[in-house]
């Protein structure tokens, strides 16, 4: 088997320009550098939404790549293949942000029994969680049996709960409903689960005529609805939105419709991203980013880090179970498939009902 470097980058004026770059063998390692050999990472949506906002959250800064290029990261795992850091063994196993690549190095700082965090300079102003390795013996939240899952849905999963915390811990800024666009998105659904199971506010999901039967069966929403009768919501009612199409269209029809009923707007993601752009302002709340490592430092420190893991541990487990009736999961290795999924992806010709998870590996 090879073991020939090789990344996968993207023009990032033109995400459909693609290219495969193979490099030599990874050299001996530096002092306290460690060597990931990246098993298999999940690719969704969520990561065309990295390449969206990649300088404004710095997602284009996790792996530096030539000028006018980029690595998108990935959820996955991957294992220590050379060490010399004298925390970090050989053989450890830890899920992750990775680049679309089959090797990365990284230079721990911070290293406890829970996470490995690099500590490279180009990382050093991003959010500690993205920047954090976390070895599955000593992961509350690992399954072996799951893992396929986890790659999929953790990463997003989280944000889903952090939004869903922020908007609870705001009393949903007086709303009745939450507009959920995007519906049949992995994040929107995990959103969907975590507000419906609560009950405080109904769940609405918004969706495409294509996606609707596959929303409705899902059973994570009080309602379903398509955008083209977006304006048959009553429009007396207050709501809050969050954002998953990035559709700016979309998004001034809703906060015309709605106007000062629309009590909080965020945005999440993009899966429409061809259609986001301009828009002046809209009537009712000011749309904002949802940061989700801002939700975390308030609730590290409000809940203490073992009741944030214990709160977050129960829901994921709960929510993971429960995508066993719709989630088909999807295999595949080397440079054909990596490439057939990213433009999949990008082209938003994957169904809602399957996840990819992919390798630049061969088949073993």
């Amino acid at each position: 088997m090879s073991t020939q470097g090789l990344d996968f980058l993207v023009n990032r004026s033109d995400w459909h320009t693609t290219e495969f770059v193979e490099a030599p063998e990874p050299a001996p390692l530096s002092a306290g550098q460690v060597l990931f050999r990246v098993d298999r990472f999940a690719f969704t949506a969520n990561n065309i939404s990295y390449a969206l906002s990649g300088d404004m959250i710095g997602y284009w800064r996790f792996f530096p790549t030539r000028d006018g290029w980029g690595r998108i990261p990935a959820m996955g795992y991957a294992d220590v293949i050379a060490s010399s850091h004298p925390e970090v063994a050989e053989g450890t196993r830890c899920f992750g942000f990775y680049p679309m690549s089959r090797y990365l190095t990284i230079e721990p700082g911070k290293v406890t029994a829970a996470n490995i965090t690099d500590g490279v300079a180009h990382r050093a102003d991003i959010a500690a969680v993205y920047n954090q390795y976390s070895p599955v013996q000593n992961d509350a939240m690992y399954s072996a049996d799951h893992e396929d899952q986890t790659m999929l849905l953790r990463g997003l999963f989280m944000t889903s709960f952090l939004c869903d915390d922020f908007l609870a811990d705001n009393d949903h800024y007086g709303a009745e409903s939450v507009l959920i666009t995007s519906a049949s998105s992995k994040t929107s659904i995990a959103l969907g689960f975590m507000v419906s199971r609560v009950g405080r506010v109904k769940a609405v999901g918004l969706t495409s005529q294509r996606n609707l039967e596959f929303v409705q069966g899902l059973g994570c929403y009080d309602e379903v609805v398509t955008y083209d009768d977006v304006k048959s919501l009553p429009k007396s009612q207050p709501v809050v939105m969050v954002d998953m199409a990035g559709n700016a269209e979309l998004k001034s029809t809703l906060h015309h419709h709605f106007g000062d009923q629309m009590k909080y707007s965020c945005s999440v993601g993009a899966t429409h991203w061809q259609a986001t752009g301009g828009g002046g302002e809209l009537p009712g709340a000011k749309p904002e980013f949802f940061f989700a490592p801002g939700q975390i430092a308030k609730r590290s420190e409000d809940w203490g880090p073992a009741g944030f893991q214990e709160r977050i541990g129960a829901a994921w487990v709960a929510f993971r179970d429960s995508t066993d009736a719709w989630l088909t999961i999807k295999r595949g290795y080397g440079r054909d498939a990596v490439e057939a999924v990213y433009r999949d992806t990008l082209d938003s010709k994957v169904s809602p009902s399957e996840g990819q998870i992919i390798s630049l590996w061969d088949q073993p």
